[in-house]
C-alpha cells in the first residue's frame, strides 16, 4: 500500500495520493468546456516559454484561488 502524504494548505488537506493523470484529449475537453482550469506548474518565466493556450500561471492561481468554485476541476501542467 503507498503512503499517502497529507499536508495543509491554506485551511485545506491536500492528498497527494490523488493525482490523477489525464491524456490531452481529456485535459483539452475538459478545459474547453469550461470544467477544468489549465495551470502551468512552472514560474511565470519559464511559462512563459511553454506556455500552453488556454491555460494559466500558478501565480494567476493563487490570485483567483477565493472566486473560485470549491469543486473546480485543476488540471496541471509540466513540459
Amino acid at each position: 500500500m503507498a503512503q499517502e502524504n497529507r499536508r495543509q494548505e491554506q485551511g485545506r488537506r491536500v492528498s497527494t495520493g490523488e493525482v490523477e493523470r489525464v491524456n490531452v484529449q481529456d485535459a483539452r475537453r475538459e478545459v474547453e468546456s469550461g470544467r477544468a482550469l489549465l495551470v502551468c506548474a512552472y514560474d511565470d518565466a519559464k511559462c512563459a516559454r511553454v506556455r500552453l493556450q488556454g491555460s494559466i500561471t500558478a501565480r494567476e492561481l493563487g490570485e483567483r484561488e477565493a472566486s473560485l468554485p470549491r469543486e473546480q476541476e485543476l488540471i496541471f501542467y509540466c513540459a
